[in-house]
């Protein structure tokens, strides 16, 4: 199978590392990765990203630093989740490769120019990068082909409060211009969909200790999440939204318009209204077949999915 161009703006945590493995495993054309101030800061983001590609022996892929904070709203991270390091506590030998030159929402807008109409962005992190792109070069919404981000919670609640998903509460002002421009596809891919996308205590404990590669990177990261904090899952959010750029079938969803609060106690919230265009929004997802195929391609011993993560993160 071939890929188009693809793009993947991260703030790596646990899940974006497992994503980017998921991505090189599955030999996606992915010509940069951008980074972003979201579950760490942008320093660590930045360092965790170079890390991880190394790790993966893929130290070609260049690594664009972009924003530290949020366009407006104060910055908060999420180290309670994802631990100090943003690796849930796995020790990466630090590469050697310096980051790339040019900002991440600069590297946005030359390869929307570069491989117009062929190429694909996945948003796993807060959107400011790419509401900072579409500031600068608004045409971007017609050179990039498809558009997948991770981010909002339409039907069900929150992670990071009651009312939102932790991505768009971070910076509800890119998400709001992001979700509101007019692209040539764009799907949401938020807690509706990643809550059913999950890697098991059974799936996770069946990873040999001394697993190398992909494998060994997923037992590493995710280890605090079973064993320090004794979760029943690990939710596959930012996997999940690679998977749907590369199959979209994976999901099924219908299209809205959505409006994102930007302050007070309904800061993040997302709220959809129906229409015939605009973002789809994914409410639907074969978990089973996409479980399937990250274990595959990850080099995990295949188990069942399971069902009832009452406890997961």
């Amino acid at each position: 199978m071939s890929f188009n161009a693809l793009i993947i703006d991260v703030d790596t945590g646990v899940d974006d590392a497992v994503a980017l493995a998921f991505a090189i495993a599955k030999g996606t054309n992915l010509v940069g990765v951008t980074t972003v101030a979201g579950n760490v800061s942008i320093d660590v983001a930045t360092r965790n990203t170079l890390d991880v590609l190394a790790y993966l022996g893929r130290e070609d892929i260049p690594v664009h630093r972009g924003s530290s904070r949020p366009l407006v709203a104060d910055y908060e991270d999420a180290r309670d989740v994802h631990g100090a390091n943003g690796l849930g506590g796995m020790e990466l030998a630090p590469s050697s490769t310096p980051q790339a030159v040019l900002a991440g929402p600069a590297f946005i807008i030359q390869c929307a120019d570069r491989f117009a109409g062929e190429l694909d962005l996945v948003a796993v992190g807060p959107l400011t990068n790419l509401a900072i792109a579409l500031n600068v070069r608004p045409r971007i919404v017609q050179q990039i082909r498809r558009l997948v981000v991770m981010g909002g919670a339409y039907f069900v609640p929150g992670n990071k409060v009651p009312d939102a998903e932790f991505n768009v509460y971070v910076d509800p002002d890119a998400a709001h211009q992001v979700f509101n421009a007019n692209w040539n596809d764009i799907t949401l891919v938020g807690l509706d969909v990643t809550h059913q996308a999950v890697l098991s205590r059974e799936l996770w404990a069946s990873i040999p200790d001394d697993a190398a590669g992909a494998a060994g990177l997923v037992r590493g990261v995710t280890r605090r999440t079973f064993s320090e904090r004794g979760k029943s899952g690990f939710y596959l959010h930012d996997p999940l939204a690679v998977a749907v750029a590369l199959e979209p079938d994976l999901v099924r969803g219908t299209h809205f318009a959505v409006n994102v609060e930007s302050i007070g106690v309904a800061r993040g919230r997302t709220s959809p209204t129906p229409r015939n265009s605009g973002p789809m929004i994914a409410t639907e997802v074969d978990a089973e077949r996409f479980v399937g195929d990250l274990s595959q391609v990850l080099g995990l011993p295949v188990v069942d999915v399971g069902a009832g993560f009452d406890n997961a993160e």
